[in-house]
């Protein structure tokens, strides 16, 4: 059985030969990707390539400019670079006045941190909902070869964000949270005006041609503690089952991604439709263990997870094989089940103990998973 056709037998709820192995955003066929350039990294993905099934993380290019939209508006971009870290700030003029934002990018930190951002009072919300949206168009010109690379080795998920994690992300994750509980008609005016936009997006970029796979991100925004079950209710589950609904119309699949407390809104996420569900974190970083997420909706989802990564980072080799093992008998039982972590590195060099800590994964998993 070639990776391609067990991966998605798992996604269909099936039973493959056996678990498909995911190393998750650590991507072995995409030459294009960091890790595959980073010398540190390299005797690592050339296990990945032999010996995992490839989920390969690839988004076409796209004309977007700011929420959504490809609108040109008028933006002054400043930056500079002092002892390893580049601070950009930009400055967008609206048509209701302006708004900033900031970011530092780390050398040798494959990653960006927010230091300020675009809105940060109501006010501020309406000035960029103020921008005209201009329908985002996508360029796939690299799609060949992405397809050349992944061949039977693997699928190609694209990933987009619900409109959510677009409102959210306007603002600070405190100030966003004290916005959605103190003046919910307006974070859910602003929610349903950004969902428009994405879903006509969403329809532009799979006429383009779908992936095989479309990680939904932002459900995790809505998770407890930071908001109650009833806002997860309202706030994610109808948006995201009617893009999971367009996806299913162009023939892909879907997998809804959301870090955290699960546990209190699990019901929620099985009722977006989505066939599979990432990254499933075990307590104390979650809030419910594999064994109860397969038992109350292994049904009617491919379950993915759930090695955390600070354990690939810092645990021992005993540890790692054992949270493998304890994974294949939590969730491995009747297929529809993909063992992964439940992130990726992003520094390099690579630590040692870590490519040592990935290969033992990859050993057991592969040592539990027959069927």
């Amino acid at each position: 059985m070639t990776s391609r056709e067990r991966i998605i037998l798992a996604l269909r709820g099936q039973v493959p030969d056996r678990v498909p192995v995911s190393t998750y955003e650590l991507v072995g066929y995409n030459s294009q990707s960091f890790e595959n350039k980073d010398p540190s990294y390299a005797s690592l993905m050339d296990l990945i390539r032999e010996k995992t099934d490839c989920i390969c993380m690839w988004s076409p290019g796209s004309t977007e400019v700011f929420l959504e939209s490809s609108f040109a508006v008028d933006m002054n971009v400043y930056d500079k670079s002092t002892d390893g870290v580049k601070i950009v700030k930009r400055v967008l003029h609206t048509p209701r006045g302006d708004l900033s934002h900031t970011y530092k990018v780390f050398d040798n930190v494959h990653t960006t941190w927010v230091t300020e951002h675009w809105c940060k009072n109501l006010e501020d919300v309406d000035k960029a909902m103020s921008i005209p949206y201009a329908p985002v168009t996508f360029n796939t010109i690299d799609r060949d070869r992405i397809n050349r690379e992944v061949g039977d080795n693997g699928i190609i998920m694209d990933s987009v964000a619900d409109p959510l994690w677009v409102t959210a992300d306007l603002m600070e994750f405190g100030d966003y949270t004290v916005w959605a509980l103190t003046e919910p008609e307006h974070f859910a005016r602003t929610i349903d005006a950004v969902h428009i936009r994405v879903m006509e997006n969403l329809r532009r970029r799979l006429d383009t041609g779908p992936c095989d796979l479309y990680r939904i991100c932002g459900p995790e925004y809505a998770t407890p503690p930071y908001l109650p079950p009833d806002f997860f209710s309202r706030f994610v589950t109808p948006y995201v089952k009617e893009m999971t609904d367009l996806i299913h119309n162009y023939g892909a699949q879907v997998r809804l991604h959301c870090h955290g407390r699960i546990g209190q809104v699990l019901d929620f996420i099985a009722e977006t439709g989505a066939d599979a569900i990432d990254p499933c974190e075990a307590p104390p970083d979650g809030d419910i263990k594999l064994a109860d997420i397969k038992r109350r909706i292994g049904n009617r989802m491919c379950i993915s997870g759930n090695l955390q990564l600070k354990l690939l980072e810092k645990g021992s080799t005993e540890e790692v094989a054992q949270a493998v093992r304890v994974c294949m008998a939590a969730a491995k039982k009747d297929g529809a089940y993909i063992i992964m972590p439940t992130a990726a590195p992003i520094n390099t060099p690579l630590a040692p103990k870590t490519a040592d800590n990935y290969a033992t994964f990859i050993e057991t998993a592969l040592e539990e998973g027959a069927y």
